[in-house]
């Protein structure tokens, strides 16, 4: 049995477990109504339209929320949202925001390694226009490393 299956007979069994218990304690309380008197039994019935009326209330309420909001659904191991196909354009900017931050930031470290590299460039080039060497010396292929090192 794997662990879907075993949460929906868990699930199927509880539900069993409560609906159990719920038809016991009608039985006893539809056991007992007849010895109460009439002012109990008055402010019961009036409680239980009550509670009748407020359950009808939540289920209407919630029919209302199901069809507003995203649902969430389960899709093998990852939780995904259901989109309702009414979503407001609030909804739509604030999923842009981050993949505009995103960009953002790419662009941000592209330049400053950028300006990293000019300015590195711009040093060397300083280097050897304000050293005085020989022409020999800049057609050598260790030049510049010997720049490199002399910078550290």
């Amino acid at each position: 049995m794997n662990k879907q299956q075993h949460k929906t007979h868990f699930g199927s069994e509880l539900d069993a477990r409560v609906t159990r218990f719920g038809l016991r304690v009608s039985a006893g309380l539809t056991e007992h109504s007849q010895s109460l008197s009439g002012d109990v039994s008055e402010r019961l019935r009036f409680a239980r339209e009550q509670a009748l009326l407020k359950a009808q209330a939540a289920r209407k309420a919630q029919a209302v929320t199901a069809t507003a909001k995203p649902q969430v659904m389960r899709s093998g191991m990852a939780l995904v949202l259901g989109g309702t196909g009414g979503s407001s354009r609030w909804f739509k900017f604030a999923s842009l925001v981050p993949l505009l931050l995103l960009v953002g930031g790419l662009l941000t470290i592209q330049y400053g390694q950028w300006h990293q590299q000019v300015a590195a460039a711009a040093e060397i080039d300083t280097a050897l226009l304000s050293d005085n060497l020989p022409p020999a010396a800049y057609s050598d292929p260790g030049f510049s490393e010997y720049l490199s090192d002399e910078q550290e």
